[in-house]
């Protein structure tokens, strides 16, 4: 009897662990093509993806006309979509998704800014034990009209699949505790913005506002109301410009390029008027000759240092790796 019971016991453990090893998931072959990236909105954290993606799988049931998830998009709209059987009995199917896609923005160098586009998909129905994604990897991924105003960082396109962890059940009573994984399928794409005709457009106001504070320096030192009128209107020329670029982007907790460069004019404006009034104190004490020396050294050491600290800054934030 005792002999009987483990021999059904042993019968009984081989059986399970065979039935764990016989069983694989079955594998979905993905590819897809990047149309157009395009209504890039910093303000809102979005972007909207026009993309073909394609599918080749065996199981009818895992039906991605329906069940297609694409984790990080506000909206999926799938404008086409067309289902073929193949040769071998997989299932082809073919769509058109235009997604709008949430992300978050790296604006430290901005506008010399380079951002990576992630676009992500699951079956919302069938776990990694049913469903593995792989890469179809032939041919091009986008086209070469993908981006406006932005270019594509070479050699930044990236396929990859994992399989993403989420610390819940989602209400799934079978499951005795709450972690599900679900293969995932990932594209990354980098772009870099031409960035020099929106800096321009965006800081040269502020450069404008500098010279202005600068020409202070050769106005008469007895019209000083007129000096400190300029100087003062500079300041709030500055604050205003800065004010319209940050309506722009997202808030951020980090120091910017564009908060450094107005921080550093603000500062130099500032230092404008201190000059301006050391100026109209030794022309009180009768020392017009030395305030006309000391107006002309401040007028040459402000702004080599200003241009000097404006494209140390510049620089770094055009070329980060030279940080």
């Amino acid at each position: 009897m005792k002999k009987t019971t483990s021999l059904l016991i042993t019968l009984f453990f081989f059986t399970s662990c065979f039935a764990k090893v016989a069983h694989h998931p079955d594998t979905v072959s993905v590819g897809v093509y990047i149309n157009s990236v395009h209504d890039i909105n910093f303000r809102d954290k979005q972007y909207t993806i026009n993309l073909w993606l394609w599918l080749k799988y065996k199981k009818a049931e895992f039906d991605f006309s329906k069940y297609l998830e694409v984790p990080m998009a506000k909206t999926v709209d799938k404008s086409f979509y067309n289902m073929d059987t193949l040769k071998d009995g997989r299932i082809y199917m073919l769509m058109k998704l235009q997604c709008l896609m949430k992300d978050s923005w790296q604006i430290h160098n901005f506008p010399f800014d380079r951002q990576t586009i992630n676009f992500t998909i699951e079956n919302s129905q069938y776990d990694s034990n049913d469903l593995l994604f792989v890469e179809d990897t032939l041919g091009k991924h986008y086209s070469q009209w993908t981006t406006s105003g932005w270019n594509i960082i070479p050699d930044s396109f990236k396929i990859s699949t994992m399989v993403s962890k989420y610390e819940t059940s989602f209400g799934d009573p079978d499951l005795q505790q709450p972690h599900s994984e679900f293969s995932t399928y990932k594209v990354q794409l980098g772009l870099e913005r031409k960035s020099w005709g929106l800096f321009l457009k965006l800081f040269l106001g502020m450069y404008i506002s500098f010279l202005l504070s600068f020409l202070c320096f050769f106005i008469h030192n007895e019209s000083a109301e007129a000096r400190f009128s300029l100087s003062v209107g500079s300041l709030f020329a500055v604050i205003g410009n800065k004010y319209v670029i940050d309506s722009s982007l997202p808030e951020s907790s980090s120091f910017t390029l564009v908060d450094t460069l107005h921080s550093l004019t603000l500062f130099f404006v500032f230092t404008v008027v201190a000059c301006s009034v050391y100026s109209l104190k030794l022309i009180k004490t009768n020392k017009l000759e030395q305030a006309n020396r000391f107006d002309s050294m401040a007028a040459r050491t402000l702004v080599s240092i200003y241009i000097i600290l404006n494209v140390w800054f510049i620089y770094n934030a055009y070329y980060p790796q030279s940080i």
